[in-house]
């Protein structure tokens, strides 16, 4: 049997979310990675890459595996009732249900983190809270088949741990070797415990806009769970 992974793609979402996973899903032996949207086609991520999405919600068979992206475009998302019904369809028959970055929001909106322990991007952490999760401040989470990654990069990381458990320890060794998965960065700037406080200062500034208007669409759709 083909393992059926779904990867969502939708405008405005983080490339790195998705190819990073992507890169490593589709390494697995006995396994298809499709990307879905509500039709087949061309879908525009934030940075205006232009990625193809290879089947529609409606033609989408039962998946093994939900991932759900993170991105600007999650806000759109969180209030989409056809994405949400789409989700809310899939998650009883997954083995995992899972997201990078701030797709975690959009699992959270659907009702299916309730309970959960679950992680996001730094900066969207602790709105994990008012979508029923328990907010874990690490680069992985798991509990039950609810499986989340922090952000962006740490979609690399999640992907692996997942490839560890639905092939063996050996296989996802063998595809970070192949991808040459071996961080060394440049600065130790990477989380907002380690980056000076210049730096960080910069980062909230940048996204203060996103953020303001985050915390109203939270709120909205909380008031619903």
């Amino acid at each position: 049997m083909t393992t059926q992974i779904g990867m969502l793609l939708f405008p405005r979402l983080t490339q790195l979310d998705m190819t990073g996973p992507f890169e490593v899903f589709s390494r697995l032996p006995d396994s298809q990675v499709r990307l879905v949207w509500k039709q087949a086609g061309a879908v525009k991520a934030d940075t205006g890459l232009t990625m193809l999405a290879d089947t529609g919600m409606a033609e989408c068979p039962q998946l093994d595996v939900i991932c759900i992206p993170g991105g600007p475009g999650v806000a759109a998302l969180m209030e989409d009732e056809a994405v949400l019904a789409f989700l809310r369809a899939q998650a009883p028959g997954a083995r995992y249900v899972t997201s990078v970055c701030t797709g975690a929001l959009v699992l959270g909106a659907a009702g299916l983190l309730q309970g959960k322990r679950a992680t996001t991007h730094w900066a969207s952490h602790d709105f994990l809270a008012a979508l029923g999760a328990t907010p874990v401040n690490d680069r992985v989470v798991r509990d039950g088949n609810v499986v989340t990654g922090g952000g962006v990069t740490a979609g690399i990381d999640f992907a692996l741990t997942l490839a560890a458990e639905m092939a063996s320890p050996a296989v996802a060794q063998a595809i970070q070797l192949a991808i040459e998965y071996a961080p060394c960065p440049p600065f130790n700037a990477g989380t907002p415990e380690t980056a000076p406080p210049e730096v960080l200062a910069m980062a909230q500034q940048r996204g203060a806009g996103m953020r303001k208007d985050r915390e109203a669409l939270v709120a909205r759709v909380a008031a619903r769970l």
